[in-house]
């Protein structure tokens, strides 16, 4: 078997990964607000939604709240839009508490699951509707109309109704609608849930494009981790009621913080072994077959057992032995276009997932097939 090398595939089939913003690249109009969130609490008798939440969002960020069902996620998004009430800690905007402004008073922009668009009105009338609310004279809101369907390139629907459009049409017309009026903060809860694969990536790019442009911040609920990889400057990975880590997309996946972030966050390996020897961040580590191998640390430990995280596609696989590799066995194959989804059990017992490209004129490995793999020490983490 030829050499498969380990392929940095972090978006789990998107086309392409999209790597961390750069602070130079920042947006040149920011208008959103900045949120502090600080020691939430939401309880529902004994069991809590949020629990002791704190986290501060700067002005024109767009950050990603993920999670499993029951995380807390979509509880501290309608906290912090009115829908329900502290029972206690603070949640500040530009400064000011705003516990006890009404939610239609918020000034926030919402878009939910639920497209929620006037059957009855046009493309234009349903993105024009908080305008008239708001009294805002015609002119103005016929122009503010006409901007909005065209960054969200609804221009040429502007006469059909839902009932005309597509699933994916009618989510852009309701993000159009919750952006007409500008606002400083934009509350979104899994909005792309309803929609299948392929639009879903679509209309990912186009919300971070209209990120971009119209420099509102966002804070974006979901529990598929492709969105949240794909489209947050940072993402705050939450589990019964608590955020468990919050960071950029590449460090919540190259560095997640433990066994629960690795394992929620992208397919992985976790490697029980013991710790041999560690020398400043590096540590060697002996597995339970008895591998030996280098890897990175940041953690306090030093001594005892540990988890090592080895994502996928850091895994390397050849049909001859190589320096520091070591044998598995193909338990099963699968083609997946551009990607071949391994799974190997070493001689120790020990199963690994490989993700690699596929290769021109080389055949599936087959069960049973005998291969070598190997990572380095840049390829795999130690968990606290």
């Amino acid at each position: 078997m030829a050499d498969c090398p380990a392929r940095t595939v972090e978006r789990q089939g998107l086309a392409a990964a999209r790597l961390d913003r750069p602070a130079d690249e920042a947006r040149r109009d920011v208008i959103g607000s900045g949120i502090a969130i600080q020691d939430v609490v939401k309880a529902y008798g004994q069991f809590r939604a949020a629990d002791h939440i704190s986290l501060d969002i700067q002005p024109g960020e767009f950050i990603t709240l993920l999670g499993p069902s029951g995380s807390g996620k979509t509880t501290l998004l309608n906290l912090l839009a009115g829908f329900q009430k502290l029972d206690r800690g603070r949640i500040s905007v530009d400064g000011r508490p705003i516990h006890d402004i009404p939610t239609h008073r918020r000034g926030f922009g919402m878009v939910f699951q639920s497209y929620a668009l006037f059957p009855n009105m046009t493309v234009s009338q349903n993105v024009g509707f908080p305008l008239r609310m708001a009294g805002i004279d015609r002119e103005t809101a016929e122009r503010r109309v006409a901007e909005t369907l065209d960054i969200m390139r609804l221009s040429d629907h502007a006469r059909k109704t839902p009932s005309q459009m597509s699933g994916g049409q009618q989510q852009r017309v309701a993000i159009a609608r919750a952006i007409v009026m500008r606002p400083k903060v934009v509350l979104m809860d899994e909005p792309l849930s309803a929609l299948d694969r392929r639009l879903r990536e679509s209309i990912q790019i186009e919300i971070r494009a209209l990120h971009q442009t119209i420099g509102s911040t966002i804070l974006f609920v979901t529990h598929d981790q492709g969105e949240a990889l794909t489209m947050s400057d940072r993402i705050a990975v939450m589990d019964a009621g608590k955020i468990i880590q919050c960071g950029t997309p590449t460090e919540i996946y190259r560095h997640p913080q433990n066994r629960f972030v690795a394992s929620f966050v992208g397919e992985s390996n976790l490697i029980d072994a013991e710790i041999v020897q560690k020398r400043g961040t590096t540590m060697t580590l002996k597995s339970r077959s008895g591998h030996v191998f280098t890897a990175e640390s940041r953690n306090a430990i030093d001594v005892g057992r540990a988890s090592v995280l080895v994502r996928p596609e850091r895994i390397a696989i050849s049909g001859e032995p190589a320096p520091n590799s070591l044998p598995a066995t193909v338990t099963s194959a699968l083609f997946l276009g551009e990607l071949l989804r391994i799974e190997a059990r070493t001689d120790g017992g020990e199963t690994l997932l490989i993700r690699c490209t596929d290769v021109a004129d080389r055949p599936l490995p087959a069960s049973g097939d005998r291969l070598h793999v190997r990572w380095g020490a840049n390829d795999c983490w130690v968990l606290s």
